[in-house]
């Protein structure tokens, strides 16, 4: 695939993500995909998508940045999202947050079949364990 086609394959993806549409995902996503270094194949790999958008019912891949280096494509992801109870062993219980994942994918014959992800939990630990300063009242 040259880089135009990858670029329009990989946005398919994420419109795919977004849609929830579990049926295509096998159109964009390899059979033995592997995520992080390990085969999970396309029923992990929906199945981890599937339980991610239950924890977070409003869950969104926005694309902030996307590089193309056929057959490679790395991407910033932003998320801006209220998660249920757990995120990433992170007590978020239902507050809203806003983090990033820079990921990179490796298509072969069209389809995703690697993906390396690094989610940044740091900017959500801060969020979620920031505490509003207390004032006397009449203090600025």
């Amino acid at each position: 695939m040259d880089r135009t086609d990858l670029v329009a394959a990989y946005r398919g993806y994420i419109d795919c993500l977004n849609a929830q549409d579990w049926d295509a995902l096998g159109r964009h996503v390899g059979e033995a995909v592997s995520y992080n270094g390990e085969t999970i194949g396309l029923a992990g790999y929906r199945s981890m998508l599937i339980g991610d958008f239950e924890a977070i019912p409003d869950l969104r891949f926005t694309i902030d940045l996307l590089v193309c280096d056929p057959p490679h494509v790395a991407a910033r992801l932003t998320f801006d999202c209220t998660p249920h109870g757990m995120l990433f062993g992170l007590p978020v219980n239902g507050r809203r947050v806003t983090f990033t994942e820079n990921v990179f994918y490796e298509f072969e014959g069209g389809r995703i079949v690697t993906v390396r992800s690094i989610i940044d939990k740091a900017a959500i630990a801060e969020q979620i364990l920031r505490r509003p300063v207390s004032r006397a009242p009449g203090l600025p």
